[in-house]
Protein backbone atom coordinates (compact mmCIF):
# COMPACT_ATOMS: atom_id res chain seq x y z
CA UNK A 1 0.00 0.00 0.00
CA UNK A 2 1.23 3.73 -1.02
CA UNK A 3 1.86 5.39 2.53
CA UNK A 4 0.48 8.57 0.78
CA UNK A 5 -1.09 9.82 4.15
CA UNK A 6 0.94 8.66 6.45
CA UNK A 7 3.95 10.10 5.17
CA UNK A 8 2.60 13.71 4.63
CA UNK A 9 2.71 16.88 6.34
CA UNK A 10 0.36 17.68 8.75
CA UNK A 11 -0.53 20.85 10.59
CA UNK A 12 -0.33 20.50 14.69
CA UNK A 13 -1.77 23.78 16.05
CA UNK A 14 1.18 26.00 14.97
CA UNK A 15 3.58 22.94 13.89
CA UNK A 16 4.15 21.84 10.94
CA UNK A 17 4.98 18.00 11.16
CA UNK A 18 6.62 16.51 8.51
CA UNK A 19 5.07 12.78 8.33
CA UNK A 20 1.89 11.53 10.34
CA UNK A 21 4.51 9.52 12.32
CA UNK A 22 4.20 9.51 16.09
CA UNK A 23 6.74 8.05 18.17
CA UNK A 24 4.69 7.25 21.17
CA UNK A 25 5.98 7.71 24.51
CA UNK A 26 7.87 4.46 26.58
CA UNK A 27 9.61 4.51 29.74
CA UNK A 28 13.09 3.44 29.20
CA UNK A 29 14.75 4.16 33.07
CA UNK A 30 17.82 5.41 31.59
CA UNK A 31 17.58 8.21 33.41
CA UNK A 32 19.86 8.00 36.73
CA UNK A 33 18.60 10.26 39.74
CA UNK A 34 15.56 11.09 37.84
CA UNK A 35 17.60 13.57 36.08
CA UNK A 36 18.05 13.25 31.96
CA UNK A 37 21.25 12.82 30.73
CA UNK A 38 23.54 12.95 26.97
CA UNK A 39 22.73 9.37 26.15
CA UNK A 40 18.81 10.31 26.27
CA UNK A 41 19.28 13.06 24.14
CA UNK A 42 21.28 10.32 21.57
CA UNK A 43 18.18 8.36 21.91
CA UNK A 44 15.85 11.01 20.95
CA UNK A 45 18.30 12.20 18.00
CA UNK A 46 18.28 9.22 16.60
CA UNK A 47 14.30 9.36 16.06
CA UNK A 48 13.68 12.17 15.13
CA UNK A 49 12.74 12.06 11.68
CA UNK A 50 8.97 11.02 13.07
CA UNK A 51 6.90 13.77 12.68
CA UNK A 52 5.94 14.14 16.17
CA UNK A 53 7.61 12.74 19.41
CA UNK A 54 6.04 12.23 22.50
CA UNK A 55 8.99 11.47 25.21
CA UNK A 56 8.99 9.01 28.28
CA UNK A 57 5.82 9.04 31.01
CA UNK A 58 7.75 12.30 33.24
CA UNK A 59 5.90 12.83 36.69
CA UNK A 60 5.84 16.56 37.67
CA UNK A 61 6.33 15.67 41.52
CA UNK A 62 8.51 13.30 43.53
CA UNK A 63 5.46 11.83 44.51
CA UNK A 64 4.32 10.64 41.20
CA UNK A 65 7.57 8.78 40.68
CA UNK A 66 6.58 5.63 41.42
CA UNK A 67 9.30 3.94 38.80
CA UNK A 68 13.25 3.60 39.20
CA UNK A 69 15.24 5.50 37.38
CA UNK A 70 12.66 7.63 35.70
CA UNK A 71 13.22 11.42 34.21
CA UNK A 72 11.36 14.07 35.87
CA UNK A 73 10.34 17.86 35.42
CA UNK A 74 10.37 19.11 38.90
CA UNK A 75 13.78 21.00 39.67
CA UNK A 76 16.50 22.96 37.66
CA UNK A 77 18.79 19.45 37.16
CA UNK A 78 16.14 18.17 35.54
CA UNK A 79 14.86 20.97 32.79
CA UNK A 80 18.18 21.68 32.16
CA UNK A 81 18.69 17.68 31.36
CA UNK A 82 15.74 17.97 29.15
CA UNK A 83 16.94 20.85 27.38
CA UNK A 84 19.86 18.66 26.10
CA UNK A 85 17.24 16.43 24.60
CA UNK A 86 15.20 18.96 23.03
CA UNK A 87 17.97 20.73 21.52
CA UNK A 88 18.98 17.42 20.02
CA UNK A 89 15.42 17.08 18.20
CA UNK A 90 14.67 20.93 17.27
CA UNK A 91 18.93 20.52 15.65
CA UNK A 92 17.27 17.92 12.92
CA UNK A 93 14.06 20.03 12.77
CA UNK A 94 12.30 17.15 14.70
CA UNK A 95 9.07 18.31 17.34
CA UNK A 96 9.31 17.05 20.81
CA UNK A 97 6.21 16.65 23.08
CA UNK A 98 6.48 15.94 27.01
CA UNK A 99 4.42 13.37 28.48
CA UNK A 100 3.63 14.58 31.82
CA UNK A 101 3.23 11.56 34.04
CA UNK A 102 1.84 10.75 37.80
CA UNK A 103 2.23 7.27 38.45
CA UNK A 104 -0.81 7.69 41.76
CA UNK A 105 -0.85 4.32 43.52
CA UNK A 106 1.42 2.89 40.83
CA UNK A 107 4.98 2.53 42.74
CA UNK A 108 6.76 1.32 45.89
CA UNK A 109 8.13 4.01 48.32
CA UNK A 110 11.77 2.48 47.64
CA UNK A 111 11.61 4.07 44.05
CA UNK A 112 10.44 7.67 45.41
CA UNK A 113 12.71 10.14 46.38
CA UNK A 114 13.62 10.43 50.16
CA UNK A 115 11.01 12.54 51.70
CA UNK A 116 7.83 11.67 48.75
CA UNK A 117 4.52 9.48 49.37
CA UNK A 118 2.98 7.35 47.30
CA UNK A 119 -0.37 9.18 46.60
CA UNK A 120 -4.17 8.39 45.03
CA UNK A 121 -7.26 9.33 44.91
CA UNK A 122 -8.33 6.08 47.28
CA UNK A 123 -5.88 4.10 49.31
CA UNK A 124 -6.37 0.94 46.89
CA UNK A 125 -2.93 -0.83 46.57
CA UNK A 126 -2.16 -2.26 43.28
CA UNK A 127 -2.51 -6.09 43.22
CA UNK A 128 0.82 -6.41 41.71
CA UNK A 129 4.64 -6.39 42.20
CA UNK A 130 7.17 -3.47 40.99
CA UNK A 131 10.39 -3.54 40.07
CA UNK A 132 13.10 -2.00 42.96
CA UNK A 133 16.31 -2.04 44.04
CA UNK A 134 15.94 -4.95 46.54
CA UNK A 135 13.95 -6.81 43.27
CA UNK A 136 10.34 -7.40 42.49
CA UNK A 137 8.17 -6.13 45.75
CA UNK A 138 4.62 -5.98 46.07
CA UNK A 139 3.32 -2.26 45.67
CA UNK A 140 3.49 -0.09 48.57
CA UNK A 141 -0.40 1.07 49.93
CA UNK A 142 -0.63 4.70 48.74
CA UNK A 143 -1.70 7.70 51.00
CA UNK A 144 -5.63 8.69 50.17
CA UNK A 145 -5.16 12.42 49.49
CA UNK A 146 -7.37 14.93 50.94
CA UNK A 147 -8.97 17.81 49.12
CA UNK A 148 -6.41 20.27 49.36
CA UNK A 149 -3.70 17.72 47.86
CA UNK A 150 -5.52 17.14 45.26
CA UNK A 151 -5.78 20.58 43.95
CA UNK A 152 -1.41 20.81 45.30
CA UNK A 153 -1.45 17.78 42.43
CA UNK A 154 -3.30 19.78 40.16
CA UNK A 155 -0.75 22.80 40.84
CA UNK A 156 1.97 20.10 40.38
CA UNK A 157 0.72 19.18 36.41
CA UNK A 158 0.71 23.14 36.18
CA UNK A 159 4.46 23.87 36.78
CA UNK A 160 5.32 20.39 35.62
CA UNK A 161 3.97 22.26 31.96
CA UNK A 162 5.56 25.42 32.47
CA UNK A 163 9.03 23.42 33.22
CA UNK A 164 8.68 21.83 30.24
CA UNK A 165 8.28 24.86 28.13
CA UNK A 166 11.49 26.43 29.67
CA UNK A 167 13.06 23.09 28.80
CA UNK A 168 12.24 23.98 25.15
CA UNK A 169 9.83 21.60 24.40
CA UNK A 170 6.85 22.21 21.72
CA UNK A 171 4.02 21.01 24.48
CA UNK A 172 3.26 18.64 26.89
CA UNK A 173 1.14 15.76 26.50
CA UNK A 174 -1.08 14.46 29.83
CA UNK A 175 -1.06 10.80 30.54
CA UNK A 176 -4.74 9.82 31.16
CA UNK A 177 -3.96 6.26 30.84
CA UNK A 178 -2.74 2.94 31.29
CA UNK A 179 -3.94 3.25 35.09
CA UNK A 180 -1.59 6.33 36.39
CA UNK A 181 -3.79 8.95 38.79
CA UNK A 182 -5.86 10.61 36.13
CA UNK A 183 -7.41 7.61 35.19
CA UNK A 184 -7.35 6.28 39.08
CA UNK A 185 -10.00 9.21 39.36
CA UNK A 186 -11.59 8.30 36.19
CA UNK A 187 -12.27 4.70 37.10
CA UNK A 188 -14.78 4.73 40.02
CA UNK A 189 -13.68 1.40 41.28
CA UNK A 190 -10.28 3.10 42.21
CA UNK A 191 -11.93 6.42 43.23
CA UNK A 192 -13.54 5.86 46.39
CA UNK A 193 -13.49 9.42 47.34
CA UNK A 194 -17.05 11.56 48.65
CA UNK A 195 -15.95 15.00 48.03
CA UNK A 196 -16.21 17.04 44.43
CA UNK A 197 -13.57 14.78 42.81
CA UNK A 198 -15.62 11.41 43.49
CA UNK A 199 -18.89 9.96 43.58
CA UNK A 200 -20.68 10.91 39.89
CA UNK A 201 -19.13 10.96 36.29
CA UNK A 202 -18.83 14.88 36.20
CA UNK A 203 -16.92 14.78 39.55
CA UNK A 204 -14.64 12.10 39.15
CA UNK A 205 -13.63 13.88 35.69
CA UNK A 206 -13.18 16.92 37.60
CA UNK A 207 -9.72 16.05 38.22
CA UNK A 208 -8.45 15.98 34.35
CA UNK A 209 -10.32 18.63 33.71
CA UNK A 210 -8.95 21.04 36.26
CA UNK A 211 -5.76 20.05 35.09
CA UNK A 212 -6.09 20.15 31.20
CA UNK A 213 -7.94 23.88 31.57
CA UNK A 214 -5.14 25.62 33.71
CA UNK A 215 -1.97 23.87 31.68
CA UNK A 216 -3.84 25.07 28.73
CA UNK A 217 -3.97 28.62 30.20
CA UNK A 218 -0.42 28.71 31.93
CA UNK A 219 1.36 27.65 28.57
CA UNK A 220 -1.22 27.80 25.77
CA UNK A 221 -4.28 25.47 24.52
CA UNK A 222 -2.11 24.70 21.60
CA UNK A 223 0.27 22.92 22.98
CA UNK A 224 -1.51 20.41 25.06
CA UNK A 225 -2.84 17.32 24.82
CA UNK A 226 -3.70 14.50 26.45
CA UNK A 227 -3.75 10.29 26.21
CA UNK A 228 -6.70 7.93 27.54
CA UNK A 229 -6.63 4.06 27.57
CA UNK A 230 -10.97 3.31 27.57
CA UNK A 231 -11.26 0.06 28.73
CA UNK A 232 -7.59 -0.40 29.75
CA UNK A 233 -6.30 -2.62 32.18
CA UNK A 234 -3.31 -1.81 32.65
CA UNK A 235 -1.71 -1.79 36.33
CA UNK A 236 -4.76 -3.60 37.85
CA UNK A 237 -7.46 -1.51 36.55
CA UNK A 238 -11.01 -2.88 37.19
CA UNK A 239 -13.02 -3.03 34.60
CA UNK A 240 -16.44 -0.98 34.75
CA UNK A 241 -19.76 -0.99 32.60
CA UNK A 242 -19.33 -0.63 29.17
CA UNK A 243 -22.12 2.00 29.28
CA UNK A 244 -20.33 4.02 31.86
CA UNK A 245 -17.11 4.00 29.66
CA UNK A 246 -18.71 5.20 26.60
CA UNK A 247 -20.52 7.92 28.30
CA UNK A 248 -17.37 9.13 30.52
CA UNK A 249 -14.83 9.73 27.40
CA UNK A 250 -17.85 10.74 25.41
CA UNK A 251 -18.12 13.55 28.18
CA UNK A 252 -14.18 14.12 28.16
CA UNK A 253 -13.81 15.02 24.93
CA UNK A 254 -16.80 17.28 24.45
CA UNK A 255 -15.32 19.25 28.03
CA UNK A 256 -12.18 18.87 26.35
CA UNK A 257 -13.32 20.45 22.92
CA UNK A 258 -14.42 23.50 24.84
CA UNK A 259 -11.19 24.22 26.42
CA UNK A 260 -9.81 23.17 22.70
CA UNK A 261 -7.02 21.27 23.83
CA UNK A 262 -4.72 20.26 20.50
CA UNK A 263 -5.28 16.16 20.58
CA UNK A 264 -6.52 13.42 21.89
CA UNK A 265 -4.31 10.65 22.31
CA UNK A 266 -6.07 7.30 22.19
CA UNK A 267 -4.11 3.85 22.81
CA UNK A 268 -5.87 0.84 21.35
CA UNK A 269 -9.53 2.22 21.05
CA UNK A 270 -12.66 0.01 20.56
CA UNK A 271 -14.37 1.60 17.14
CA UNK A 272 -17.70 2.66 19.58
CA UNK A 273 -15.19 4.41 21.32
CA UNK A 274 -13.45 6.36 19.06
CA UNK A 275 -16.50 7.41 17.26
CA UNK A 276 -17.88 9.06 20.32
CA UNK A 277 -15.00 10.81 20.38
CA UNK A 278 -14.33 11.99 17.05
CA UNK A 279 -18.29 13.06 17.43
CA UNK A 280 -17.06 15.43 20.22
CA UNK A 281 -14.16 16.42 19.29
CA UNK A 282 -12.73 19.08 16.74
CA UNK A 283 -9.06 18.89 16.53
CA UNK A 284 -6.43 16.32 16.23
CA UNK A 285 -7.07 12.41 17.24
CA UNK A 286 -4.08 10.10 16.93
CA UNK A 287 -4.47 6.50 17.50
CA UNK A 288 -1.86 4.09 19.15
CA UNK A 289 -1.41 0.22 19.23
CA UNK A 290 -0.52 -2.77 17.33
CA UNK A 291 -0.01 -0.22 14.28
CA UNK A 292 1.71 -1.22 11.21
CA UNK A 293 2.37 1.69 8.33
CA UNK A 294 -0.15 -0.21 6.16
CA UNK A 295 -3.11 -0.41 8.71
CA UNK A 296 -2.05 3.44 10.16
CA UNK A 297 -2.19 4.61 6.23
CA UNK A 298 -5.66 3.18 6.12
CA UNK A 299 -7.00 4.63 9.34
CA UNK A 300 -6.22 7.68 7.90
CA UNK A 301 -7.19 7.43 4.08
CA UNK A 302 -10.63 6.25 6.62
CA UNK A 303 -10.60 9.57 8.42
CA UNK A 304 -11.22 7.95 11.56
CA UNK A 305 -8.04 9.24 13.30
CA UNK A 306 -5.58 12.08 11.83
CA UNK A 307 -2.06 11.12 13.28
CA UNK A 308 -1.02 7.55 14.01
CA UNK A 309 1.29 6.59 16.97
CA UNK A 310 3.72 3.71 16.88
CA UNK A 311 5.76 2.42 20.36
CA UNK A 312 7.29 -0.95 20.31
CA UNK A 313 8.78 -0.60 16.61
CA UNK A 314 10.69 2.60 17.34
CA UNK A 315 12.42 0.77 19.99
CA UNK A 316 14.69 -1.17 17.46
CA UNK A 317 14.39 1.35 15.30
CA UNK A 318 15.49 5.02 15.33
CA UNK A 319 15.37 5.70 11.47
CA UNK A 320 10.93 3.81 11.34
CA UNK A 321 9.88 6.43 9.25
CA UNK A 322 12.80 5.81 6.73
CA UNK A 323 12.28 2.28 6.59
CA UNK A 324 8.32 2.95 6.25
CA UNK A 325 9.30 4.87 3.03
CA UNK A 326 11.52 2.32 1.37
CA UNK A 327 9.43 -1.04 2.58
CA UNK A 328 12.56 -1.81 4.56
CA UNK A 329 12.48 -5.27 7.23
CA UNK A 330 12.47 -3.44 10.90
CA UNK A 331 15.02 -4.64 13.55
CA UNK A 332 13.33 -6.88 16.21
CA UNK A 333 14.08 -5.40 19.51
CA UNK A 334 15.17 -6.98 22.56
CA UNK A 335 13.04 -6.89 25.77
CA UNK A 336 15.34 -7.53 27.50
CA UNK A 337 17.02 -4.03 27.82
CA UNK A 338 13.66 -1.90 27.83
CA UNK A 339 14.39 -1.07 31.10
CA UNK A 340 18.01 -1.83 31.71
CA UNK A 341 20.29 0.53 32.53
CA UNK A 342 22.84 1.63 29.57
CA UNK A 343 23.56 2.04 25.99
CA UNK A 344 22.84 -1.59 24.93
CA UNK A 345 19.47 -2.25 23.62
CA UNK A 346 18.76 1.93 23.64
CA UNK A 347 21.05 3.43 21.33
CA UNK A 348 22.82 0.88 19.48
CA UNK A 349 20.11 -0.37 17.07
CA UNK A 350 21.30 -0.14 13.77
CA UNK A 351 20.11 2.81 11.15
CA UNK A 352 19.41 1.47 7.39
CA UNK A 353 22.75 2.99 6.36
CA UNK A 354 24.57 0.33 8.52
CA UNK A 355 22.71 -2.95 7.57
Amino acid sequence: MALDLLLSEYQLGSLTLKNRVVMAPMTRSRALKNIPNEMMAEYYRQRASAGLIIAEGTPPSPHGSGYPRIPGIYNEEQVTGWKTVTNAVHERNGHIFLQIMHTGRVGHLLNLPDGAHLVAPSAIPVNGKIFTSKGMIEMSTPKELTTGEVTDVIEDFVKGAENAMEANFDGIELHGANGYIIEQFLNPNTNHRNDQYGGNLKNRSRFVLEIAEKVSKAIGKDKVGIRFSPYGTNNDMPAYSDDEVEKTYAYLSEKLNEIGIAYIHISRPVDKTIQNIRSNFDNTIIQCGGLTASKAEKLLQDGTVDLTAFGRPYLANPDLVERFKSDAVLNEPDPATFYSPGEKGYIDYPMLEEV
